[in-house]
């Protein structure tokens, strides 16, 4: 039985549709965000910026702000009727620290609304997915470099945004490559490994990714770093029949020679595909990778192609609500 059921995809976006940044990580920089900001105002949105997106914690400065400021301004946000998307300002290191001060009573009787984000916001990816069961976006955010930079970046986070339907086979970036060949078929979910790794036996959490389309990525990280997480999760069987694998960027984690090797060590044993340097993550650019959404991985084809589009196309957000 699967250890990765399809969740509930919230609707996709309109013009005009009002939606807030958080910042559940670390500190954003007030140029990038702003930068940020005019891009999603460019695309016809209404972008609000909570209360403490621009804090910074009074004795950790690798935090924005409290773990309460930051807890309630993404709970605020989420449960505010008309917001109809939370985008995650940036990643770094504190989403862990907040993720048990959120309502998730509050967010599970507020209507499903896109997130967005990565990297440090995959903890939160999971504590929708487990909480609320909730499909989201493992995708750029406004104060990113990478988001800020990379045209191909912005574009395919904004069809997946107003345009689900036409982004349904996702196809890998130039340079992707064949680990394991095969087709395999499951539900998507991942990100982070090292945030990943980081809730191993933490209470809500889910217990594998048995059937799962499994999504890795990871920044600044070590060979043995990698393996030694990519181990942690093969010895508590949470990588036990998973249906697939797709890598995504390893930026700064070394030469990529070196990570490979882990990689086809610690993955090319499970028997199942595996396709490297899909093109998602910390990398220069970077696709949109919709997560709790069925999917078919053609690891031969180098594509994902979603059974559904990430967001729901019935219904679509509202516009402004005010």
């Amino acid at each position: 039985m699967s250890s990765v059921p399809p969740l509930t995809r919230p609707p996709r976006l309109t013009p005009g549709a009002r939606v807030a940044v958080v910042a559940p990580s670390g500190p954003v920089p007030a140029d990038r965000l702003h930068a940020g900001l005019d891009v999603l105002r460019g695309w016809g949105l209404d972008p609000v910026v909570m209360p403490h997106v621009l804090d910074t914690h009074p004795s950790l400065p690798y935090l924005a702000g409290t773990d309460g400021a930051r807890a309630r301004d993404l709970t605020d946000a989420w449960c505010d009727p008309t917001v109809s998307a939370v985008f995650c300002a940036r990643g770094g290191y504190g989403v862990q620290r907040v993720t048990d001060l959120v309502d998730w009573t509050a967010v599970r009787a507020a209507a499903p609304k896109v997130l967005v984000g990565y990297s440090d916001i995959t903890a939160l990816h999971e504590a929708f997915a487990v909480r609320a069961g909730i499909a989201t976006l493992h995708g750029p955010m406004p104060g990113a470099l990478t988001f800020l930079k990379d045209a191909r970046t912005q574009e395919h986070l904004r069809a997946t945004l107003f345009d689900p339907e036409s982004v349904r086979t996702l196809e890998a970036l130039p340079g992707a490559r064949t680990m394991t060949p095969g087709r395999a078929t499951g539900v998507t979910l991942g990100g982070c490994l090292a945030l990943l790794a980081g809730d191993l036996a933490v209470p809500h959490t889910r217990p594998g990714a048995r059937g799962g389309i499994l999504l890795l990525e990871d920044v600044g990280e070590e060979d043995y770093r990698i393996d030694r997480m990519l181990t942690q999760l093969l010895r508590a069987d949470w990588l036990a029949g998973v249906a697939g694998v797709v890598l995504g960027s390893w930026a700064e984690c070394g030469p990529y020679a070196s990570v490979r090797a882990v990689l086809l060590d610690r993955l090319g044993t499970l028997g199942v595909p595996v396709l490297e340097e899909f093109g998602f993550g910390h990398g220069e650019s970077a696709l949109t990778m919709p997560l709790g959404v069925p999917a078919t991985l053609d690891a031969d084809a180098r594509t994902l192609t979603l059974h559904v589009p990430a967001l729901d196309t019935a219904a679509a957000a509202a516009g402004t609500g005010h």
